[in-house]
């Protein structure tokens, strides 16, 4: 009787992996009998995540460093499913206050970094016909105030990412944009604590513009209702597994608030996205007291 030989393990790599979203796709994927290349930054999280049950195995990479792509490049091999690029950061604040450092790191990891992997793994990619996922963000639909850094770089994402599937679309590689509304993960804990890091452009007189408003942009994000991470996994999956993939899957209760937001008119709109943030006239009243 003929031995049929076992299917091989399909592979993949999640970039982010120790983030909430990249770290449950990772352990989803993994539990399915993927063999995980999950990409970390430093070799404590690399212990951590070798721990997970499956079949997970560490990489590490920085996506922002051109040499560590692509070494990971070779550790990885030949042959790849799909690449999950779900590494990136928030730097939030409004654009007269926000440093010029802090602008190119937003762009170098949510846009430069993420194609820098992307080019590296196609090779791969291509000899497995395998897909692509990118994790974007509702905010390039609609960008709020406060959150124009991040908003610009998802858009910019939303681009390339529009761009690379017509390009790939011959060469027998999918590629689909993922996009979250606000998720239950530590990215916005370290959005914030980045900011105040980073300290603020601008000077004295831009201090006290922006003061109250952003007394009143923080306590609105402290106060916004954080979805947990399943509906993206569950999207994440489908874009790779799927016979027909989506290309463009808006996640979340919130992306029903982006759609009706889009059709309404510009001043309409606008009133409404300062409203959210409860940034009134009186917020960019200068305190004479400060």
């Amino acid at each position: 009787m003929a031995h049929t030989p076992t299917p091989a393990a399909k592979s993949v790599l999640v970039t982010g992996a120790t983030g909430g979203l990249g770290n449950a796709v990772a352990s989803r994927l993994a539990a399915e009998g993927w063999t995980v290349h999950a990409a970390v930054r430093t070799t404590p999280d690399a212990q951590r995540l070798a721990a997970l049950p499956g079949d997970v195995r560490p990489v590490l990479l920085d996506v922002t460093d051109e040499e560590s792509v692509r070494q990971a490049a070779q550790e990885v091999g030949g042959r790849l499913d799909g690449l999950v690029n779900s590494a990136g950061l928030i730097v939030q604040g409004f654009w007269e206050q926000v440093p010029d450092d802090s602008l190119r790191r937003q762009f170098e990891v949510n846009v430069i970094g993420l194609m820098s992997v992307t080019r590296a793994f196609l090779p791969a990619l291509r000899a497995a016909h395998g897909r692509v996922v990118n994790i974007g963000a509702l905010s390039s639909l609609v960008a709020l105030p406060f959150f124009g850094p991040i908003a610009a770089s998802k858009a910019a994402l939303a681009s390339m990412t529009d761009s690379l599937r017509i390009e790939l679309h011959h060469q027998g590689v999918k590629v689909a944009l993922v996009e979250p509304g606000a998720m239950e993960t530590e990215i916005f804990d370290r959005a914030a604590r980045s900011a105040q890091a980073d300290g603020l452009a601008g000077g004295p007189e831009v201090e006290r513009t922006y003061a109250r408003a952003l007394e009143s942009a923080a306590a609105s994000v402290a106060a916004t209702k954080l979805r947990p991470v399943d509906q993206a996994v569950k999207a994440v999956h489908h874009a790779l597994t799927a016979r027909r993939p989506g290309t463009r899957y808006l996640v979340g209760p919130d992306a029903r608030m982006v759609r009706v937001a889009r059709r309404l008119p510009t001043g309409v709109r606008d009133r409404a996205l300062l409203g959210a943030l409860k940034l009134g006239p009186a917020s960019f009243a200068v305190d004479p007291a400060r």
